[in-house]
């Protein structure tokens, strides 16, 4: 067991008892004399549980626990007292006690009462964690193609998923199915049964990507209204994905680089060192190398992380998947919309075949959703397709030099193939590309969905 106890008692002979009683039974077990006491060490320890006397030589054992939920709202407290402080109990159950107990009290009484008070704090853990993953994919049991690019990386992900708590380093185009992968190599580990957290390090502002990956106490800064936990602790004993980690800020890399080394941490604002078990499954499509280079990325991190990499393969290089992946996306969008026998015109597979896939496998996938909503529910046919596809040549006018053909373009074919073009030079980065362009990202934006340049838009 690695819960801590901390027993806030004033009585000597209780006190010590209940210790001897507890370390025997592997808990990792504190006492404190006096409320004083007590908040010096709440501030100092996470503890699990918290039995608390009520009556106490310096303060009351209700102003203690107000004092204490300002620096920890995680521990549970069973108050102790005696018969005639029932009311008072009472009162501390409504303050955020977990329980009580009378004293006296038989040992196995209260030893089963920290049993109960402990089981219920794993389940809200429990409830907290799937809170944070409940908006990620269900596990995966499989993943299709049979391609040999495909099955390089199948056996990659095998190897790596048995190496213990090696960190992984994930590589690929944007909407190759990176987070898949790296759900793959947690389900196929011995962490399986332990949360699966995500962190996607392009999608919070700087500020607050420190809070959510750290937590914070009470107090840090001028929102921290509460000690809250972050997600280094939520993926405890599991794997934490951190997707996009090109995009982590510098400042934010040599404290990341601490934690996969020492599995240690402080919260935003404490003092307490925090110790996790937690696997690091890193995803990016950007060049890290290069950044290193350019000093955008720490070099010291990067080899950290590349400890373990996986190359995930374009779709356009395991193109034999591709009909297979169709048949599946359009059967799973059936599914979804309730259509009964969905099908394609065997001349809608040659053109899926030919097209080059900028967008990778989230782009197929979102075509072949958008053709089975334009068939109708029936037959997929090539005018469901979008018009890149169809009509191969007309994405890419701009890197041809034939000057006739571009003058056969409208004013918004144009804008629209050159969007398409800056947009893959920079890998799908909206901000980069927008300011690129000389638009608001938000513009930029508006322009995809208008186009329907589908390997770009947001999922």
């Amino acid at each position: 067991m690695n819960e801590k106890i901390l027993i806030i008692e004033d009585d000597t002979t209780i006190r010590e008892t209940l210790q001897e009683v507890l370390e025997k039974q592997h808990y990792n077990v504190h006492q404190a004399a006096s409320g004083t006491r007590a908040l010096q060490l709440i501030k100092k320890h996470n503890y699990n549980l918290i039995l608390l006397d009520l009556r106490l030589p310096d303060m009351h054992g209700l102003d203690v626990m107000e004092e204490m939920r300002k620096l920890d709202s995680y521990a549970l407290v069973v108050v102790m007292t005696a018969y005639p402080e029932v009311r008072t109990a009472v009162s501390a159950l409504k303050a955020g006690a977990y329980d009580y107990i009378n004293k006296p009290f038989e040992l196995d009484e209260m030893k089963e009462l920290i049993r109960r008070s402990l089981e219920t704090q794993h389940l809200r853990t429990e409830v907290e964690r799937l809170r944070i993953s409940a908006a990620q994919p269900a596990s995966i049991k499989g993943m299709i193609g049979k391609s040999p690019a495909f099955l390089e990386m199948l056996d990659i992900i095998h190897k790596v998923a048995v190496a213990g708590r090696v960190p992984v380093l994930i590589r690929g185009e944007s909407g190759t199915g990176k987070e898949r992968v790296a759900q793959s190599v947690h389900n196929l580990s011995k962490r399986a049964s332990g949360p699966w957290v995500t962190l996607n390090c392009s999608a919070i502002s700087e500020g607050l990507l420190e809070s959510e990956m750290f937590g914070h106490e009470k107090g840090a800064f001028t929102d921290a209204k509460s000690c809250k936990r972050g997600l280094l602790e939520l993926a405890d004993r599991g794997t934490l994905f951190l997707d996009e980690i090109g995009d982590l800020v510098l400042s934010l890399q040599p404290k990341l680089l601490r934690v996969i080394e020492t599995q240690t941490f402080r919260r935003v604002g404490g003092e307490q060192e925090v110790r996790v078990d937690v696997r690091f499954v890193a995803a990016t499509h950007r060049d890290l190398e290069a950044m290193v280079g350019n000093g955008a990325f720490r070099k010291d991190l990067y080899y950290r992380l590349n400890v373990a990499s996986i190359d995930v393969p374009s779709l356009r290089s395991r193109d034999s998947d591709i009909l297979a992946l169709a048949h599946h996306f359009l059967e799973q969008a059936a599914t979804t919309m309730g259509i009964h026998h969905a099908q394609m015109d065997p001349s809608v597979n040659k053109l899926l075949g030919a097209y080059h896939w900028p967008g990778n496998v989230r782009e197929l996938r979102n075509v072949m959703e958008r053709a089975l909503i334009l068939s109708g529910g029936t037959l997929v046919i090539p005018a469901c397709l979008p018009k890149e596809i169809i009509a191969p040549a007309i994405p890419q006018p701009i890197v041809e030099s034939n000057t006739r053909h571009l003058e056969a373009l409208s004013l918004a074919e144009m804008e629209k193939c050159h969007i398409r073009r800056v947009l893959a030079a920079n890998h799908g980065h909206k901000t980069r590309t927008a300011k690129q362009l000389g638009i608001t990202r938000l513009t930029l934006r508006n322009k995809i969905k208008h186009y329907v340049l589908s390997e770009f838009l947001d999922e």
